[in-house]
């Protein structure tokens, strides 16, 4: 038996014949003991493999176009992946495959998991190779990790997820394209001058990348204002949960909680080694901005969304077997996680209402059960309308064919060291550090269970159940 003590509550492990259990002590029940003793069960299913969390580091999440802005994707890659071999000490040769999600691709280094692995000086016998599934595309590159080590095809997975928007990729027009592909193609002068000949003003507009779902051609900020406004939820309502997730990010920060952030020392320029985005205002300063979509009665504005960021990350993935054999104690493990996909116009960005109940009923577990939430915060409209659909009966019954609401995660476990409005977005590298975030978490504040959640384009989601290590 191990006891250990929070402001809130007692835990106790206890081990027995059937696994770890858990048993929490309300303050009323130490003091009384007459509430009945609640224990929770680990998650662990025979015959079936588990999987850790080893650990996870990323590096410090910029705003575009500031101190990274002269660098290439696989720079940030490469050394979220160099911290994650300093701190966890790992043979560069024990890891079987690395997996990194990304969004936008650099053309140079399209896969961008096998260059910054080489980058980073891992074995060229490791394979790697890269996924893209939006805003949950390293969620997608942990899972495929799990699914490896769950089929037996590895022990030792590097999963992360990088992206770069200093420098996107600018293309020019179609027209300009075909006409420089067969000026490279002419074989005459002649040819090649009256190819040149048919070039026309118009035909030197670039084309800008812009975030828009390709089947609605609706940018996602678009759609995040259409959201708040079917759910109700105010601009202050907006504004005030920006605010929180500034506030809390910044007190994380200053006590020291990111601890998954790793120093980069950027060339010809200083370490740089805490995230740069984290604002504090105040609401009067946030009401006086514009919308930023839907103009001019729009309710989402810059100091109420996530803004573009650059950054990278990585977790070491094992079997709990081949962790504990190299000696490593474990942050947490890995347990169900689901896949959604809805309505890419009306519910772009509800995946986290879609993907909760999904996974609760996968792990045989209720909201309650859940000590620990940590969110992928888009919007902050997408976010207060994700947790006013959880919280509807119709919506339920109307959208999901359920019987009823899952509920609405209480705030006072929901995203407490702030989160993407505050910390920054790389599309590519959140979801490992939503879910570091929850393992660190879960053993700072001695919880059991954190959920992970998160909506992305093309109207996905994905959720994820993490169950701490026994400390």
């Amino acid at each position: 038996v191990k006891h250990t003590h929070t402001y809130t509550q007692t835990n106790i492990y206890i081990h027995t014949q059937s696994g770890i259990q858990w048993a929490h002590f309300s303050p009323v029940f130490q003091n009384r003991f007459k509430s009945p003793l609640r224990i929770k069960k680990t998650l662990s299913k025979t015959g079936v493999k588990n999987i850790v969390l080893v650990d996870g580091v990323r590096t410090p999440f910029l705003q575009s176009g500031t101190t990274y802005a002269d660098l290439m994707p696989h720079d940030l890659a490469r050394t979220a992946l160099q911290g994650l071999l300093n701190r966890t000490g790992i043979p560069k040769d024990a890891v079987d495959y690395i997996i990194y999600g990304t969004v936008i691709q650099e053309v140079k280094t399209s896969n961008v998991a096998r260059e910054a692995a080489l980058g980073a000086g891992f074995s060229d016998r490791i394979p790697a190779h890269t996924v893209t599934m939006a805003c949950i595309s390293s969620n997608q590159a942990m899972t495929t990790a799990v699914g490896m080590i769950a089929a037996g095809q590895c022990d030792a997975v590097v999963a992360g997820g990088v992206e770069f928007m200093s420098d996107v990729p600018i293309r020019h027009s179609r027209k300009m394209r075909k006409t420089m592909l067969s000026l490279n193609k002419a074989k005459t002068l002649g040819a090649r001058l009256a190819l040149l000949g048919s070039i026309r003003p118009a035909h030197l507009a670039p084309e800008l990348p812009a975030v828009a779902e390709f089947s609605t051609e609706e940018t996602m900020g678009h759609s995040a204002d259409r959201l708040a406004a079917a759910f109700g939820v105010s601009r202050r309502e907006q504004d005030e949960y920006a605010l929180r997730s500034h506030s809390l990010a910044k007190r994380a920060q200053d006590e020291g909680l990111l601890s998954d952030v790793v120093g980069f020392k950027v060339p010809g320029k200083d370490i740089v080694s805490k995230d740069n985005g984290i604002r504090p205002s105040s609401m009067e300063q946030m009401a006086k901005l514009k919308p930023a979509f839907v103009k001019p009665h729009g309710t989402v504005t810059a100091a109420n969304s996530s803004y573009l960021t650059d950054g990278a990350s990585a977790v070491l993935i094992m079997s709990e077997e081949k962790a504990l054999a190299l000696g490593y104690k474990p942050k947490a493990y890995l347990r169900d996680f689901v896949y959604v996909s809805q309505d890419p116009k009306d519910q772009l960005l509800l995946g986290p209402s879609y993907a909760t109940p999904k996974v609760l009923e996968r792990s045989g577990l209720k909201l309650a059960d859940i000590d620990v939430f940590e969110f992928h915060e888009a919007f902050a409209g997408q976010i207060l309308s994700n947790l006013k659909a959880m919280d509807s009966d119709w919506f339920a019954k109307t959208y999901m064919g359920r019987t009823s609401k899952v509920g609405s995660p209480p705030l006072d476990k929901f995203n407490l060291w702030g989160g993407s409005l505050s910390l920054g977005h790389p599309f590519g590298a959140t979801g490992c550090r939503l879910v570091t975030t929850v393992a660190h978490r879960l053993k700072k504040e001695g919880g059991q269970y954190g959920l992970v959640a998160a909506c992305a384009a093309g109207g996905q989601g994905h959720a994820m159940v993490i169950e701490a290590y026994p400390q």
